[in-house]
């Protein structure tokens, strides 16, 4: 991959994007992880304003120091970027009272974290509208047409995706090509979403390398039985979260009246 060259084109197609809709420029949410810091760069290198709000929710303590330090290093950089603190952990406790918890503990858990993913996808599309700004996604090749590893109308709630055709390993790639903190570049990609310390290999079961790998065999026209041990295990779980999240990565099925019933 020409790193230098892609980011190049990120950017143009941002700021040409943005400048054809007529708006001002950015939001974006940091998490402290990758994804979201390699996005905010290069929102912030196409010169518009880019808000960066930090939207914690009972969020373990290192993602909150490597959102702040992520932050920081941008605003220094870039006199585009501003940035807010919307601690949402009030609203998710006051929902959490008002909702009924019945249920077993896996499905309760699951629903609150995507509850989370929801609340803060509002706060962007809220301080979107009062400044004019669109918002931008954070989502990686791999999340959004592998795996379905993202929240419906949450994190999946975007306006533009200027890094979705972009494998996890070419986002480390341009991470290190932007400076990105290496305390970001090393962490362990988590989604955040369940307060605690559980990555994204600890949910879905294989690692990102080996998710790409299982991306690039099914593209191939590889099947299961083509492996076994480990790499079957891998394209199965590939194949199954594929299949299962189909409904996040096509567009909203629309019951097409006919006519004659008109």
């Amino acid at each position: 991959m020409q790193t230098e060259k892609v980011v190049d084109h990120i950017v143009n197609w941002l700021k040409e994007y943005a400048t054809n809709a007529g708006v001002n420029g950015f939001v974006i949410g940091i998490s402290g992880g990758i994804d979201s810091a390699v996005t905010s760069i290069l929102c912030a290198k196409t010169g518009l304003d880019v808000l960066c709000i930090e939207m914690p929710i009972h969020q373990p303590a290192s993602h909150v120091s490597r959102g702040r330090e992520h932050i920081q290093k941008l605003k220094n950089n870039y006199g585009n970027v501003t940035d807010k603190l919307a601690d949402l952990t009030p609203v998710f406790e006051a929902f959490k009272a008002e909702v009924s918890l019945d249920g077993t503990q896996a499905v309760v858990d699951m629903a609150l974290a995507n509850t989370r993913a929801r609340l803060r996808m509002t706060t962007l599309y809220y301080y979107a509208g009062l400044k004019g700004l669109l918002v931008a996604g954070t989502g990686n090749k791999v999340e959004d047409f592998g795996v379905g590893f993202y929240t419906k109308y949450g994190d999946g709630g975007v306006d533009l995706s200027p890094i979705a055709d972009l494998m996890k390993s070419e986002v480390y790639r341009i991470a290190k090509e932007l400076d990105v903190p290496a305390s970001i570049i090393n962490a362990a990609p988590s989604d955040g979403l369940f307060g605690d310390a559980r990555s994204d290999e600890d949910q879905i079961g294989a690692s990102y390398p080996e998710l790409e790998w299982a991306m690039n065999m099914k593209e191939s026209g590889k099947t299961a039985d083509d492996f076994d041990g480990r790499q079957q295990e891998v394209f199965n779980i590939l194949s199954r979260l594929n299949t299962i999240n189909q409904h996040k990565m096509i567009p909203i099925p629309i019951c097409e009246i006919p006519t004659y019933l008109k």
